[in-house]
């Protein structure tokens, strides 16, 4: 669970702090893309040891996006999921670990949290449908042209996104799929250690990655000076960085703009 307007006080209060990372973008060539090699030393001039996702900051973003359509099937959710990691993975460049993180069974009292919260998204998504369909009853009674509606199959719930589900179990397999077949082709993954901790391990992902990074400290061989670099866009993330007291934790998150222009509830048009 984040903390509300946090990372927004923090990063006025001490802007020092906030540091656009440079990203390089595959290249187009002859029509054919090419990928970024990951395995050539980072441009940001810092090279990274650890690499830690949260897992359910990618996932709903690449389910149900806000800022453009959402995708038509589980496959495109799916493939949306495997470029934003590597996305992450080219920017970030780790060299030993990449630690993925799903949020598994949450205590008691969080799951009485999401479970009003998940009831009352469900009832405003009915809501929001059924005035959808009001507004295009009353432009088919004025004459004008009405986008089709969307199967049925095609409104993606995104109440499935919790542990227990078919949906988790099969974006686990997936992953796994992923994670198979970017170390056995890309020379950017030879070598490091990969870690998939999915929804059937208890506990938020957050948590699940501050007790791997704690259990690693406590190992005879713990190098100090190890960079760590954690993605998610919670801003407890800070105070949980901070709390590990490590002298090279770097949080990485998307760049926040106001205002960002959403797709048509009824057309999907980006206005």
């Amino acid at each position: 669970m984040g903390v509300p307007a946090f990372f927004r006080w923090l990063s006025r209060k001490y802007p020092s702090i906030v540091v656009h990372c440079v990203e390089e973008k595959p290249k187009v060539i002859d029509g054919v893309t090419v990928p970024v090699d990951a395995s050539l030393p980072n441009p940001n001039d810092v090279e990274f040891d650890n690499l830690y996702l949260d897992m359910n900051g990618i996932i709903h973003p690449c389910c149900h996006p806000e800022d453009k359509p959402a995708p038509s099937n589980e496959d495109e959710m799916m493939v949306d999921i495997f470029a934003y990691i590597d996305r992450l993975f080219a920017i970030v460049r780790p060299r030993r670990l990449l630690y993925m993180a799903i949020d598994g069974v949450a205590p008691r009292a969080k799951m009485n949290q999401q479970r009003s919260r998940r009831f009352r998204a469900s009832k405003e998504t009915k809501e929001k449908r059924e005035e959808i369909d009001k507004i295009k009853d009353e432009m088919r009674s004025r004459g004008l042209e009405v986008p089709p509606d969307k199967p049925e199959h095609a409104h993606f719930d995104s109440n499935c996104i919790t542990p227990g589900t078919e949906f988790m179990f099969r974006l686990a397999d997936c992953l796994r799929y992923y994670i198979y077949h970017r170390l056995n082709t890309d020379p950017a993954w030879a070598g490091i250690t990969v870690i998939l901790s999915d929804a059937n391990v208890p506990g938020e992902g957050e948590h699940k990655i501050m007790d791997y990074i704690r259990r690693q400290r406590a190992q005879p061989d713990h190098d100090p000076n190890t960079k760590h670099c954690l993605c998610g866009a919670d801003a407890d993330l800070i105070m949980l960085g901070l709390a590990t007291h490590e002298p090279n934790f770097t949080i990485i998150r998307e760049e926040f703009t106001p205002n960002k222009p959403r797709p048509c509830e009824i057309c999907g048009q980006v206005s």
